[in-house]
Parts: C-alpha cells; sequence; structure tokens
C-alpha cells in the first residue's frame, strides 16, 4: 500500500502513522535517508548520544567491572578444566542434547516429589 505525502516548507516530510508504526519508528529516533536507483530510502538507525555518557568507553562501574571480570574468570576457570558442554558441530545436535539434559531434570524433579 502506498500513501501519497506532501514535500512541506524546506523540505519537512510528515511519515504517516501507520507506516512509522510498521517500521518502528517513533518520535525522536533518526532514520538514515539515501538515494537509490531514483528513490528517496529512509532507514531506522540505532544513535547513542555520547554527551549523555561522559566515559562512553567505559559504560560499566568499577563495582560492576569488578563483578563482570569475577565471572570472566570463573567461567575460563571452568573451560580450562574441562567443565562445559560441546563443541557441537551443528545446532540440531546442540538442540538435542539439551533436550535429553531437560528430560533428566523432568525426571529427577519426579522422583524428588514422589519421596
Amino acid at each position: 500500500m502506498t500513501t501519497l505525502v506532501k514535500v512541506q516548507h524546506r523540505g519537512q516530510v510528515t511519515i504517516p502513522t501507520h507506516l512509522r508504526s510498521k517500521a518502528g519508528i517513533a518520535e525522536g529516533d533518526m532514520v538514515e535517508a539515501s538515494f537509490q536507483r531514483g528513490k528517496i530510502i529512509l532507514t531506522p538507525k540505532l544513535a547513542i548520544d555520547r554527551s549523555k555518557f561522559p566515559n562512553a568507553e567505559d559504560e560499566y562501574s568499577p563495582a560492576q567491572r569488578l563483578v563482570i571480570d569475577a565471572q570472566l574468570a570463573e567461567s575460563l576457570e571452568d573451560f580450562q578444566e574441562g567443565r562445559g558442554l560441546g563443541p557441537f558441530d551443528t545446532a540440531d545436535e546442540m538442540i538435542t542434547h539439551m533436550k535429553a539434559e531437560l528430560k533428566k531434570l523432568a525426571v529427577s524433579k519426579k522422583s524428588k516429589t514422589r519421596r
């Protein structure tokens, strides 16, 4: 479905509500404008206002960074000790493994509730 819109003063165009809704564009959002094959293309874009983040390179507080570093160290230790799953050659192989683990969990829960 196409919609006819009018170009206003200084090139302003109002994007109809139904089109903004379909594209997920809200007031204040940024769109990228480009010209391709005789058409103007508007593409929604995510923009981060870096002025709101004075230290944008480090989005975490020192306390948060300590927790993250500790979790990463624990994960690395688990990996090095062989405590992990996989590697899986395909997604289907991983899904099959996950389903089997869920069945084991369901059986163990049933046996605990019967006690």
